[in-house]
């Protein structure tokens, strides 16, 4: 049996529900940069986006008999996707817990962005969005969430509140605080530090 590239989202899933393999690769690779990008300004670090992103499309897969196709699987795969990221918040913080901040295996500061610029930061542009990436991460998830699918992502309010489980309203006065809460990260960060 041939996987038609083209076929729309529901119809792959739906085969991929039946057993094809192929289906569900085409999906993947239609979204996984952009879960990527979704996880990576979600966690502010590329490894535990990876993780998150690689995470979603197995318990993804493991789910497609229960994909409503009425829905569309982007907004399906997103909800799972940031299902993860909070999964693997939850356990990085309980190992800090468990392990203290220098444990055996340092998770914190192996999963923290790492301070240092790097080679292609020296353009102001690229130091820009490495800044905003961290100051989007620290961000509660519940400011962040919506902020990312409504801004980042380019979901209506209705599409994130549907994805979050919450009302638009609710979506629209966590994205007004988020934004708020992020120019003054950013403002914060901009300012020069009294040494």
């Amino acid at each position: 049996m041939t996987v038609d590239a083209e076929a729309s989202d529901s119809i792959l899933a739906r085969s991929a529900a039946a057993g094809d393999d192929r289906a569900f690769a085409v999906l993947v690779r239609r979204h996984k940069d952009g879960l990527y990008r979704l996880l990576r300004r979600y966690t502010g670090d590329s490894d535990e986006a990876y993780e998150a992103v690689h995470e979603a499309f197995i318990a993804a897969w493991s789910a497609l008999k229960r994909y409503d196709s009425q829905r569309p699987f982007g907004a399906w795969l997103r909800t799972i996707a940031i299902n993860k990221a909070r999964d693997r918040g939850r356990r990085m913080v309980v190992r800090r817990v468990i392990f203290g901040s220098g444990g055996l295996d340092d998770t914190e500061a192996l999963s923290a962005p790492d301070p240092s610029p790097s080679a292609e930061a020296g353009v102001l542009e690229d130091e820009q969005a490495v800044r905003l990436d961290r100051a989007v991460a620290r961000l509660p998830a519940a400011l962040k969430e919506p902020l990312l699918l409504t801004a980042f992502e380019g979901l209506s309010q209705q599409d994130a509140a549907q994805i979050l489980g919450v009302s638009i309203k609710t979506v629209e006065t966590r994205v007004y605080r988020a934004r708020k809460l992020l120019a003054e990260q950013l403002d914060s960060d901009m300012r020069p530090s009294a040494r």
